[in-house]
């Protein structure tokens, strides 16, 4: 008796063991089961479709018989982190969500309705063909650029990149990393940016005020220092200075590290986003007690600051647009109807004053922008390692190219002499070509 009972037992457990694992079976399918019959299908063999640029240049197409890319390495290469490629090596292309929407997927059915088209983007090739090779040049980083009026991205291109027509066995390292979405780096000064609007907007006769910079600033005992000594300015010559002393004492004696977390916060550089469903890196800054003179570093964009450069593009772009973000978008044809209030209107007005002054009473002796209408915010990112990340971030003050930008350049030293000069190349050849 005693062993019929102990089989039956076991007989119950393991048909209870059977129906759970169906159950959580049946669940993975409805909640993954396009995935999966995507992946093992290769998507879609039946499907038909091309990936176009904003001009109607193929960056991809692919049909029941062949999957190719753009006729030249130029324009694979310099598009790639965009376009992606077929089997998904980098998680941020384009390609792979498109190819996988030419299917309708039901959890009865599976795949069905093959389905046709072209899908065009606001990118333009020759532009990211022409970034990409200026970029190369110097090495690793990025450069964005969006339209702050409809949030259409125009240029996006990270490198190293890699053929996707031909990978090879052991690309470069990093080829696959889309930069631009996937990257953070110590920001620098353009983080006096975010410094700047919490100041404006809680320190009370900012305009009014002076600092003092005498080439270096102690903190309890840690030396806080500047590129030279400044001597005696307003806020809005130490912007323009990018004076690290002016700005340690504007974020630990008058912001604080209560408002500066709010602020970051607020404005997105703590957080991942999303552009047309692929997802982005969040940011990093200090958010628990770290002391005066850390709290210090990290309103001039050091310490643990960590920032991504679509993040720092998106903030950027609602500055020039008055402090409503057109959300990026890397379709053509965005009209700017998805919107985000991201910063005071008030304070994004002086915020474009400030960056405009930064680069009439500063960048422009260094760097013919033969009249682009630039304001601008450098940033020299120190590494730790002896070296700095060359940042250059703002937009074009013209309603003609209203743009916006953001470039970084690993190790590419001072903000201006790198990305600056490789960003104002970049305009000066959309005009010249008619691609602006």
């Amino acid at each position: 008796m005693k062993k019929i009972s102990s089989r039956a037992i076991s007989v119950f457990l393991i048909a209870a063991l059977v129906i759970t694992g169906m159950c959580y079976f049946v669940k993975e399918d409805y909640l993954h089961g396009r995935k999966w019959a995507m992946y093992f299908s290769m998507f879609n063999p039946e499907a038909e479709g091309e990936l176009l640029d904003r001009n109607g240049v193929m960056l991809a197409a692919f049909n029941r018989e062949a999957r190719v890319y753009a006729k030249d390495w130029p324009t694979r290469v310099a598009n790639y982190h965009v376009t992606g490629d077929y089997v998904g090596m980098t998680g941020t292309g384009l390609l792979t969500h498109f190819w996988g929407s030419a299917s309708d997927y039901d959890f009865l059915h599976g795949i069905k309705n093959e389905k046709s088209g072209s899908l065009s983007l606001g990118i333009d090739a020759e532009t990211n063909n022409y970034a990409y090779q200026l970029l190369s040049q110097y090495g690793k980083g990025t450069v964005m650029m969006m339209n702050y009026r409809t949030g259409e991205v125009i240029c996006l291109v990270s490198s190293p990149s890699v053929d996707p027509a031909y990978p090879v066995e052991e690309p470069e390292d990093g080829s696959y990393v889309n930069r631009a979405l996937t990257a953070t780096y110590t920001p620098g000064s353009t983080f006096k940016l975010i410094t700047s609007a919490a100041a404006l907007e809680n320190v009370p006769d900012l305009e009014n005020m002076t600092f003092h910079c005498y080439g270096e600033l102690d903190i309890a005992g840690v030396k806080i220092t500047c590129m030279e000594a400044h001597g005696t300015q307003t806020f809005e010559q130490a912007l323009a200075n990018s004076c690290n002393c002016a700005f340690a004492k504007i974020t630990y004696m008058n912001v604080g590290q209560r408002l500066m977390v709010q602020y970051v916060t607020d404005y997105g550089f703590l957080n991942g986003h999303t552009i047309d469903g692929i997802y982005t890196s969040a940011g990093n800054y200090p958010t628990e007690f770290v002391g005066d003179p850390e709290l210090a570093w990290s309103g001039i964009g050091q310490s643990t600051d960590q920032v991504c450069p679509f993040s720092m593009l998106r903030y950027v772009a609602a500055i020039a647009n008055g402090g409503l973000l057109a959300e990026p978008t890397f379709l053509k044809g965005g009209s700017g109807e998805k919107t985000t209030p991201l910063l005071n209107p008030a304070t994004a007005v002086r915020l474009q004053e400030l960056m405009r002054n930064n680069v009439t009473s500063h960048y422009e002796e260094e760097v013919d922008f033969s009249g682009l209408p630039f304001c601008a915010k450098t940033g020299t990112a120190e590494t730790g390692a002896g070296t700095s990340h060359s940042w250059f971030t703002g937009f074009l003050q013209d309603e003609d190219h209203p743009y916006a930008f953001v470039a970084v350049i690993e190790e590419g030293g001072f903000g201006l002499w790198a990305a600056g000069l490789m960003v104002n190349d970049i305009f000066q050849h959309m005009l010249e070509t008619g691609t602006a």
